[in-house]
């Protein structure tokens, strides 16, 4: 436990003090790491501790947050008497007496076990010594590497004036590997991640050879492929990392970050018709090993599985306590906050197009001349519009039915709302992807995911 109870109390007690009508405390106890070679040799070794607490009060739809990382009993009552004398010149609505059932121990979604402090450094600079070496092994065309090892485990504790209490555990490791491959003037790159959600010794089971084949191999592709043509045509988005551009496009505007400012596309829309009907969209954060998965979201709320667009239909948005508020829809189990600095807001967990019945053989026999993305890199997005401009790392063109040869420079731009409604095949292969979202509450772990999808006409840039 981070704080006591009877410190929450009188926290919680301190907040209402002035008015407020709902008090919140967010407490945290974070350990982060960052490994990285460059030039084949250690660049980053970076180890951190985050700890401290937010103190969330409303009055209605008026929101006030304060944070401390003073968490003395003076430094806590400080924080909530600067939160609750913003707005002064209320008076006590509510109290908050000593919550029935103690928390003692940190819940978990699985078994965690080879926390980071107690894997020994050396050997994950010997891991990513070895992706550098059997990177640069792999083609003398490749210039330079770039692995990296990022660790997280972060602890809160979380209670309100309703009464919730609860802890909660959260560890994330991720691993990227990039490179740089250069050729008659001409240079690229190309990088994969891969993660895990329990082991801080999940690196060992990387088979670093194979990974390194296949980063180098799709950089050197990269390289020496001519650059797409551009037009409007047939694209077939392939599956995991490809759900980025539903969760850029879409996902966001299905926030009530978003529609209860009225600044989504989606907003007035439940119960209607904003998809193919092949389409099913979901938001889930109780999937086990997944990236965006946790026990509780950052308000206390049980994590839960939310169907936003069901064959076509939109069914829901995603709901935070405030948004709740605001909308009067029913929360979601969606606060999320990157640490203790952020007040919470609805944000994405484990966001994906669900599987379908097609083949992606099949979607490629269904193209006279259209492009194949394989992986999908970066963009922007207009959220209160949908717009998008995103992207290929690697993708390859179709003719005739067949994929003739890689292409580079295809970016794919387009409307969310129109691109969900040309999905007019949707794979069987369903796939997720890590990512970090950022956004109001800050920068936070969510997957992105959807087996690979037809979409049968968008703008594609290249060259004419």
């Amino acid at each position: 436990m981070i704080i006591s109870q009877a410190l929450i109390e009188k926290t919680l007690n301190e907040a209402l003090s002035t008015g407020a009508d709902f008090a919140e405390i967010f407490a945290e106890d974070s350990y982060s790491s960052r490994l990285s070679l460059i030039d084949s040799a250690p660049k980053d070794a970076l180890v951190g501790k985050q700890y401290g607490a937010g103190i969330r009060i409303h009055f209605g739809h008026e929101e006030i947050y304060a944070t401390t990382s003073d968490l003395s009993e003076a430094g806590l009552l400080k924080a909530a008497r600067t939160a609750a004398k913003a707005k002064a010149g209320g008076t006590r609505k509510k109290s908050v007496d000593i919550f029935a059932e103690p928390v003692t121990s940190f819940d978990a979604v699985g078994e965690y076990k080879n926390l980071p402090w107690n894997v020994n450094r050396e050997k994950k600079f010997t891991f990513l010594k070895n992706l550098d070496r059997e990177s640069r092994s792999q083609s003398s065309l490749v210039t330079q590497t770039m692995p990296v090892l990022v660790e997280k485990v972060q602890r809160v504790q979380i209670a309100n004036s309703n009464g919730l209490h609860v802890q909660d555990q959260r560890t994330h490791y991720r691993t990227v590997l990039d490179v740089i491959v250069e050729e008659n003037g001409q240079r690229d790159s190309y990088s994969k991640n891969t993660y895990s959600v329990t082991d801080g010794l999940f690196f060992e089971n990387i088979d670093t050879k194979q990974w390194a084949k296949e980063t180098v191999g799709s950089a050197i592709t990269v390289l020496r492929a001519p650059f797409a043509p551009a037009g409007e045509m047939p694209v077939i988005i392939d599956n995991g990392f490809g759900g980025v551009i539903f969760h850029e496009a879409c996902g966001h505007g299905l926030e009530t970050t978003s529609v209860s400012k009225d600044a989504s596309v989606f907003c007035g829309k439940l119960g209607e018709k904003i998809a193919n009907s092949c389409v099913t969209a979901i938001d889930d954060g109780t999937i086990e090993g997944c990236w965006g998965t946790q026990q509780y979201d950052d308000e206390g709320n049980k994590t839960k599985k939310t169907v936003l667009i069901e064959n076509g239909i939109l069914k829901s948005y995603m709901v935070d306590e405030l948004g709740a508020k605001k909308t009067g829809y029913s929360t979601t189990g969606s606060g999320r906050r990157q640490n203790y600095k952020f007040a919470p807001t609805s944000r994405m967990r484990n966001t994906f197009i669900a599987a379908g019945k097609d083949s992606l053989e099949d979607m490629i026999k269904d193209i006279d001349h259209g492009i194949y993305a394989k992986e999908m890199g970066g963009g922007s997005v207009n959220p209160g519009t949908g717009d998008f401009n995103f992207a290929t790392r690697e993708a390859y063109l179709i003719k005739n039915g067949k994929i003739q040869g890689a292409v580079k420079g295809a970016s794919l731009i387009g409307k969310g709302i129109e691109a969900l409604g040309n999905i007019t095949k949707v794979g069987s292969d369903l796939k997720h992807a890590a990512g970090m979202c950022g956004s109001v509450s800050g920068t936070i772990p969510a997957a992105v995911g959807q087996p690979a999808v037809l979409v049968s006409k968008m703008l594609v840039g290249g060259r004419a």
